[in-house]
């Protein structure tokens, strides 16, 4: 049993655009309040992340009462946060899911900003996917995550991985590259290996289902969108992170626990890991 304290949030309303920083947000069962609620598809319905196209992650969001506004290389919009729009299917990691196109004039704009036709859609609650029941608890769904609900990092764990990363002599990488909803401190690195749960006060806790195989995101500065790489994917290599074989690990994935409904989750909430 390990304890230590909450070092940061974040939040990424639309999937891989940039992240937003909270000193507080809710934590429901599908993961912290407006995280990946938005997409970008492709006109087939499609998709569109940084994998593809780095750019995302100029996408800047802000929140305003009632609105997400976008920003993105001089074009700005707004959304409602209300779940409303045209009914849409679009297609996830291979998953079907129902979902809202809220506005034609955020898609024109969008479009014209990235130079490609796209659409920005919401996912309602109702169109929530089911998470892999081969590491998640029977009825645990996420909204446009790339599997699970929660990923959870440690600055102990990144400390590990910079230093390995200096020993080739380059420079260290920041956090945001991993893009964490929940940032460990107070824990030796590669504590989350070691633990099932993350609890937290009430019975309220995050159990940890599956290490998280990294991409090439992980090599896209995430203020300017560009390609960086190889690091820090050759030093996750070299420090042997390849825990499933599906390529090398840096945090986990991770579905809520929530016996008596949402929380309030603060930067500096003490948390307990557990076996």
């Amino acid at each position: 049993m390990t304890t230590g304290w909450v070092a940061a949030l974040w939040i990424y309303p639309v999937k891989a655009g940039r992240g937003l920083a909270l000193e507080e947000a809710e934590l429901g069962p599908f993961g912290l309040a407006l995280d990946r609620r938005w997409m970008i598809v492709r006109t087939d319905g499609h998709a569109l992340t940084q994998r593809e196209e780095p750019r995302l992650a100029r996408l800047v969001p802000s929140l305003e009462p009632g609105r997400l506004r976008l920003a993105l290389d001089g074009t700005e919009l707004a959304l409602p946060l209300e779940e409303e729009g045209e009914p849409v299917e679009v297609v996830i990691w291979g998953d079907r899911v129902r979902a809202l196109a809220p506005d034609p004039a955020a898609d024109r704009a969008l479009s014209e900003a990235l130079g490609c036709p796209v659409r920005i859609v919401r996912v309602p609650e109702v169109g929530l996917r089911p998470c892999d029941p081969t590491y998640a608890p029977a009825g645990s769904r996420t909204a446009f995550t790339d599997g699970f609900p929660m990923l959870v990092t440690s600055e102990a764990s990144l400390s590990a991985v910079n230093a390995a990363i200096r020993a080739f002599g380059a420079a260290p990488v920041p956090m945001s590259r991993f893009r964490p909803n929940l940032v460990l401190e107070g824990v030796p690195a590669w504590a989350e290996d070691r633990a099932h749960l993350l609890s937290f006060d009430r019975g309220a806790a995050l159990r940890l289902v599956k290490p998280c195989a990294r991409c090439i995101v992980t090599t896209t500065d995430q203020a300017s969108g560009e390609r960086l790489g190889p690091e820090p994917i050759r030093s996750l290599q070299a420090l042997g992170r390849n825990l499933i074989g599906e390529g090398p690990c840096f945090g986990w994935n991770a579905v809520p626990i929530l016996p008596d409904g949402p929380i309030q989750l603060t930067v500096g909430r003490d948390f307990v890991l557990r076996p």
